[in-house]
């Protein structure tokens, strides 16, 4: 059974069919729901399941809400809240001076660190003093005093080198679908985008029945492009 027609309501035969926005139309029913010029799948823009031209296609607009005396009052009161909860907050966090630090492994590093490096300073400063300090030659000396000093230990502690971090993880793959073309098509407004019979769609997302979101894998571009043009992969 042949289906009827969106504008006409009369049937539409499959030599003169467009199915488009969930209904079926003739063709030259297809057409602007302003100023009636006939449209086609390439320069057509799809409000609440109608037809629109690029000239005539319904723009929200943000609706401006008057400064009444209500609205200030409700405004003045939501700051009065705020100053309020923030004091609470105040009154409960002003007994703690300082907050725990977590012992991570990276701070346990850290200290290891600094502690060697303060032993190192220790024991350089100690050398620089011994070698200032003044020698005594005993007035009767013995053999026994002559001895050979022992060997200077080497103080020098060579910091525990930073373990290497293990590099990021790549981030995973778009999880939007993929299409491929199976018709050619040239973007008709700057928010669309063109690509050839055969290019793939990545990250694409449903707009509605007759248009989708995606990105041409080729050529890198996003926008709208028209869904009875690419198919599932």
């Amino acid at each position: 059974m042949n289906p009827m027609c969106g504008r006409c309501n009369l049937v539409v035969y499959p030599t003169e069919k467009v199915n488009c926005l969930d209904k079926y139309w003739h063709k030259g029913c297809f057409s602007c729901e302003v100023c009636k010029m006939t449209l086609n799948m390439k320069n057509y823009k799809g409000f609440e399941k109608r037809p629109y031209c690029n000239a005539h296609y319904p723009k929200t607009n943000f609706t401006a809400v008057a400064d009444t005396p209500e609205n200030l009052r409700l405004k003045q009161q939501s700051k009065i809240q705020s100053t309020v909860l923030y004091k609470e907050d105040f009154e409960k966090n002003k007994g703690r001076g300082f907050s725990v630090v977590t012992d991570t492994p990276e701070l346990q590093r850290l200290k290891k660190t600094q502690d060697q490096i303060s032993n190192i300073k220790y024991h350089e400063e100690f050398e620089k003093r011994k070698g200032e300090a003044p020698h005594h030659q005993p007035s009767n000396p013995s053999p026994a005093a002559y001895q050979q000093p022992a060997a200077s230990q080497n103080f020098h502690y060579e910091p525990a080198p930073e373990p290497v971090r293990p590099a990021a993880a790549a981030p995973p793959p778009s999880a939007g679908k993929r299409y491929r073309a199976v018709y050619d098509y040239s973007a008709a407004d700057e928010d669309e985008v063109s690509f050839v019979d055969g290019d793939l769609i990545v990250d694409v997302q449903q707009i509605d029945e007759g248009w989708m979101y995606g990105r041409v894998d080729r050529t890198g571009q996003q926008g709208m492009l028209p869904a009875n043009y690419v198919e599932a992969i």
